[in-house]
């Protein structure tokens, strides 16, 4: 208890440069929990989106699909599973329907992926319902995103002309009319895409009751082993997002590790200057009666004080500010959801107990072997030496 008095007081004592060390080594506090704060947050956005918009609860794959071999596509359908067709009628499952198309926007010809979805089903958040009562139109409803539609400078009411090839080969073309343009989050569902009623795609492509994949409901439970077909969970279907967020996890450590090494210098600095200027002061205490270890115990002490008052001084001003940003969002630069990453238009960061608990533990181990390392030479001084301002 003595020990903690004595290094405070020598603390408050020392006046700005004390202050300024816990002002920069604060920073470090609120610096290290906003950048984890917003990759977390982006984390937890980026998740619920994909599973609201894209993943569901899981799918089936045909056997045949690959997401990232278009050339696949022709051949990647077949008849629902009739161990699937129960869940389907009682929508728990969306069958969606995926084949390559061509289409023409102002004369030019740009590729395209078709998705015929069930316009009823209502486990994707996709406005599928749009689609409904225009089944039978000679004008194949369509709906796109908001990236699609800026892209190809359509709007709702166009009309576009759409060619693709059925299941015997056989080129066809027909009209196609934009009647929804939906905004999401995720580029995945948007770019480079159009979504259509299941039977008409099925339909055109003279597939009757075939899909390409099932889209699983939240929570409910998987069937496995279902001959030509293949179950990708949540893990599976989001390990893209963890895989980036674990790299933006370590490029953002670089940042912190240098802010936190720039305030831990200065505490190392302080501490030797400490040790130089207070050399009779060490030898009269010694002289008294204090222990080597004493002493080495008290300059420690001063280090790791630093640690705690930068914890309160972060407080201060950290809570407020860090508060305001998750309420608020943090504003993401226009265009950087076209690099297909699910990203919002605004983060809102995510603080929780741990990463707080965790960030002021380090913090506070890190500054207190800091503060050990040039007290260590204190064990070597000899009372009369100290009193002399003699070092060795």
């Amino acid at each position: 208890m003595v020990a903690l008095k004595l290094a405070f007081r020598n603390l408050v004592g020392a006046g700005l440069r004390t202050w300024l060390n816990v002002f920069v080594l604060s920073l470090s506090f609120v610096v290290i929990i906003w950048q984890n704060g917003l990759i977390e947050g982006w984390n937890v956005q980026a998740r619920r989106d994909m599973i609201d918009w894209e993943i569901g609860g899981g799918q089936y794959w045909h056997e045949t699909y690959d997401p990232y071999d278009p050339f696949t596509l022709q051949d990647s359908h077949g008849p629902i599973p009739g161990e699937l067709i129960s869940g389907m009628k009682a929508q728990e499952l969306a069958p969606v329907l995926i084949t390559q198309a061509s289409f023409y926007p102002e004369g030019r010809i740009m590729s395209v992926l078709l998705k015929g979805i069930d316009p009823d089903q209502d486990i994707l958040k996709l406005p599928a319902t749009a689609l409904k009562g225009n089944e039978n139109d000679d004008v194949i409803p369509v709906m796109i995103g908001t990236r699609m539609a800026r892209n190809n400078r359509l709007d709702v009411g166009s009309t576009i002309t759409i060619r693709w090839r059925d299941a015997n080969g056989t080129f066809d073309a027909a009209e196609a009319g934009i009647v929804q343009i939906f905004k999401t989050n995720v580029p995945a569902i948007d770019n480079g895409q159009m979504w259509l009623p299941l039977n008409r795609l099925q339909e055109m492509l003279q597939l009757p009751g075939e899909a390409t994949m099932l889209v699983l409901k939240p929570g409910d439970h998987a069937v496995t082993n279902i001959q030509g077909w293949t179950f990708r969970n949540q893990q599976y279907l989001l390990s893209d997002i963890d895989a980036i967020i674990r790299q933006k996890s370590i490029g953002g450590s670089i940042l912190y590790v240098i802010l936190l090494a720039l305030a831990l210098l200065a505490i190392f600095d302080t501490q030797v200057l400490s040790i130089f200027r207070r050399r009779r002061e060490i030898g009269t205490h010694m002289a008294l009666g204090m222990t080597r270890f004493q002493v080495v115990q008290l300059f420690t002490l001063e280090g790791a004080m630093h640690g705690i008052l930068a914890a309160i001084v972060a407080a201060l001003y950290g809570i407020p500010l860090l508060s305001i940003q998750a309420v608020q969002g943090f504003s993401m630069p226009q265009g950087a959801d076209d690099y297909g990453l699910a990203i919002a238009e605004k983060i809102f960061p995510a603080y929780s107990t741990g990463l707080i608990l965790g960030t002021t533990a380090v913090v506070l181990v890190v500054t207190t072997i800091v503060s050990f390392m040039p007290a260590r030479k204190i064990a070597n001084m000899t009372p009369t030496d100290a009193i002399r301002g003699k070092l060795q």
